[in-house]
């Protein structure tokens, strides 16, 4: 993954309230959809799969999603009934497999306001065409460079800042993990192993190195730090991609 697609939390938060307001019909049913790719961690074929019943949405702080279903696009000529989507288990799991994510408020607000905009589809999906069917790929492929080229400048759209939907995905394990959520917890969440986690992420995880220098010092100098020394935070800016540095 190539660090400089990440970009800041405020920055999706900006994109997702961009997408509300992107055509009379497209925009609006998709503020959601994007945003349980950011703050719920899910890919897009497990928020097509998306149910009210698996959504823990309360009046005040955190809710969760739970989710087990995916209906990935390969295409018509690779599924077994000749439809373009095949559902499935999560990805790498087994049918039975279910995943629980925390989401915070922001996310539990898109979704309160969605459900209550849109309603459900039979069997209470969430997110679905304007026909009531799956919601092909190319969809919110359109959608997304529409939001993307009215939230970025000309010099951070000629970077890979945000370029995929499936950038909101990286950028919201990695701001869980520059959180200082432990790795083990966020790779449940996003249905990884701590293995694949830790090797996708290495060159994203920011704002720690004052941290473990000062207990490198510590280490070599008992004590701590000599000569009126002081650590100072480091401070998450926006580069020129958008992203944390």
């Amino acid at each position: 993954m190539d660090p400089r697609s990440v970009g800041s939390p405020q920055l999706v938060a900006d994109m997702l309230t961009i997408a509300s307001y992107v055509g009379a019909r497209q925009g609006p049913r998709f503020a959601a959809f994007y945003g349980c790719m950011f703050y719920g961690l899910m890919r897009p074929a497990e928020v097509a799969q998306l149910t009210k019943a698996g959504c823990c949405l309360p009046d005040i702080g955190w809710g969760a999603l739970t989710f087990g279903d995916s209906a990935p696009a390969p295409g018509k000529e690779w599924t077994n009934t000749g439809k373009v989507h095949e559902e499935r288990g999560l990805k790498g799991r087994s049918r039975k497999a279910v995943r629980k994510v925390p989401i915070p408020p922001e996310l539990v607000h898109l979704l309160r306001e969605h459900i209550e905009r849109f309603g459900t589809a039979p069997g209470g999906r969430l997110f679905r065409s304007e026909r009531g069917g799956v919601i092909q790929p190319s969809t919110w492929w359109q959608v997304w460079r529409k939001v993307r080229n009215l939230a970025l400048t000309p010099e951070q759209l000629v970077t890979p800042l945000m370029e995929r939907p499936y950038d909101l995905r990286h950028a919201g394990i990695t701001w869980r993990l520059n959180s200082g959520v432990p790795a083990p917890d966020v790779a449940k969440w996003a249905g990884h192993s701590v293995e694949v986690l830790t090797r996708i992420y290495a060159g994203c995880v920011v704002g720690l190195d004052e941290v473990w220098i000062a207990r490198m010092s510590a280490g070599l100098r008992p004590g701590g730090l000599t000569g009126g020394e002081e650590q100072k935070p480091v401070q998450l800016v926006e580069g020129e991609s958008g992203g944390a540095r």
